[in-house]
């Protein structure tokens, strides 16, 4: 389970010149190459970063590949980073902003959504209002070592955290609903990445029936996007570390709604196997605004009482 916390990132950060997003917020300039040449068909090493999704000129779903050669030859941005639970004090990482690599690799205009996937399916997704906010940084070296010198998973399963991972430069929270504040998306063995179109990610886990506009539902809604969807998958989308689809959360918000709110709460107090953090923070509004977006899920919540 990726760290969670909210532990703020302060950072020193030493940015190349011209790396920011355009004035209308899009993630694609219009300089952005449609065929780099670094991009390649097939992996070539297992350090190569895989990417998919919707890149310009390409059908959906085409996979290309890019060396860490290649990514390193990339515009770098380097800082101190303290506070980031990945890592056990102050840590000099550096690598690509998340901006500067959509405009190299020349994103389909539709695509406004990055995904980071790891080996163990666990998803950060990365709208293009997080990136402006937070300026995420894919990271190449660690106190200046390649991923083969990096520290071992903060969580001691001594899990290798390479080859790819996502930090940031002095994160600050953006919003707050109810008692859930915008967290910082930290993955670490990111394998491929993809490019994807934020409206039909997000809509597959749209609330449903005659209750979705209803203000909780629209909460719970927001806050299941940035929490339940890294390791809940709705379908083809959303992680799929935990092994619980969206279906069974909403058959455990409309059947025992009480049971769902415990797990939310102390998910290894129902299951000692649970690799879910606690959500001990979340009040009683924010729980039942979870359990009101669920429920438009089963067929009682789909249809008029």
């Amino acid at each position: 389970m990726r760290p969670l916390g909210r532990g703020l990132l302060a950072a020193t950060l030493l940015l190349a010149p011209g790396i920011a997003l355009n004035s209308a917020g899009n993630l694609r300039s219009a300089g952005s190459a449609v065929f780099p040449a670094t991009l390649h068909v097939e992996r070539f090493s297992p350090s190569d970063l895989e990417l998919g999704g919707e890149l310009a000129g390409l059908p959906a779903g085409a996979t290309r590949y890019i060396g860490r050669d290649a990514l390193l030859a990339l515009p770098q941005a380097s800082y101190t980073v303290t506070g980031d639970p990945n890592f056990a004090g102050p840590t000099q990482i550096s690598g690509v902003l998340l901006e500067e690599l959509i405009r190299h690799l020349g994103a389909a205009p539709d695509s406004d959504l990055m995904v980071a996937i790891c080996a163990d399916q666990y998803h950060s997704n990365y709208p293009r209002a997080y990136i402006a906010a937070h300026h995420p940084l894919l990271v190449l070296t660690v106190n200046g070592k390649p991923p083969a010198g990096w520290p071992k998973d903060a969580e001691g399963h001594g899990s290798n955290m390479g080859p790819y991972m996502i930090s940031h430069h002095n994160f600050t929270p953006s919003f707050k609903i109810l008692s859930h504040e915008d967290e910082p998306q930290i993955p670490w063995g990111v394998v491929p990445i993809e490019l994807r179109d934020e409206k039909a990610v997000f809509g597959a886990i749209a609330p449903r029936g005659p209750h979705a506009a209803e203000s909780a539902v629209q909460s719970g809604y927001r806050i299941a996007q940035q929490n339940c969807f890294r390791c809940h998958n709705m379908g083809r989308e959303g992680g799929q570390k935990s092994g619980h689809p969206w279906p069974v959360l909403s058959a455990w918000a409309t059947t025992s709604p009480e049971y769902f709110a415990a797990y939310v709460h102390h998910p290894r107090a129902k299951n000692p196997h649970a690799q879910m953090p606690d959500n001990p923070g979340y009040d009683v509004a924010t729980v039942r605004a979870l359990v009101a977006y669920f429920q438009t899920f089963s067929p009682q919540g789909t249809e008029k009482p």
